[in-house]
């Protein structure tokens, strides 16, 4: 019983959160509580239990968005042009990113953005790299995954020396 209180006395954003879920889903319906207040005291449990907390930046979230939405926006108009125009490349290939960040959440955040961006797709973390798919392996895609890897660092309030190639 005490790791349970304990669990809820570090969980007690989450449970806001997802108490802030459970209305919005069933439209502030009072009667819904019944089953949501379970519902949302075992989220919080199960949460807190297999994802540790960590630490965001809410100015690095704020930057992230726009970036994220524009390398969203280009990398789909550069994957239909690729697709469309006879003298782009496509020339697929892997590519073993070797990671800057901790281990933790803060690598999971990239290589899940690696493959929500067009052109990339993530295919392994290892403790020492990110592999990823990429639609064209003569690009700059190099230079790109340590530029979303430091917007990912800025998320998680993280500096990191990046080391350049040469």
């Amino acid at each position: 019983m005490n790791t349970v209180i304990i669990y809820l006395q570090k969980g007690w954003r989450r449970g806001l959160l997802f108490s802030l879920i459970w209305w919005i889903l069933t439209n502030g319906a009072v009667d819904s509580w019944l089953v949501g207040v379970p519902v949302v005291l075992l989220s919080t449990l199960v949460s807190v239990a297999l994802l540790p907390s960590s630490s965001f930046s809410f100015k690095g979230i704020v930057r992230f968005i726009p970036f994220f939405l524009w390398r969203s926006m280009y990398g789909g108009v550069d994957v239909a042009l690729r697709a469309l125009h006879p003298r782009l490349p496509i020339s697929p290939g892997m590519y073993g990113h070797q990671w800057q960040l901790p281990q933790g959440m803060s690598r999971v955040f990239m290589a899940n953005t690696v493959s929500l961006l067009p052109g990339t797709l993530s295919v392994e973390l290892s403790d020492d790299y990110l592999y990823v798919h990429v639609l064209d392996h003569t690009g700059t895609f190099a230079s790109e995954l340590r530029i979303i890897e430091e917007h990912v660092a800025n998320v998680f309030g993280l500096n990191l020396a990046i080391e350049n190639d040469c």
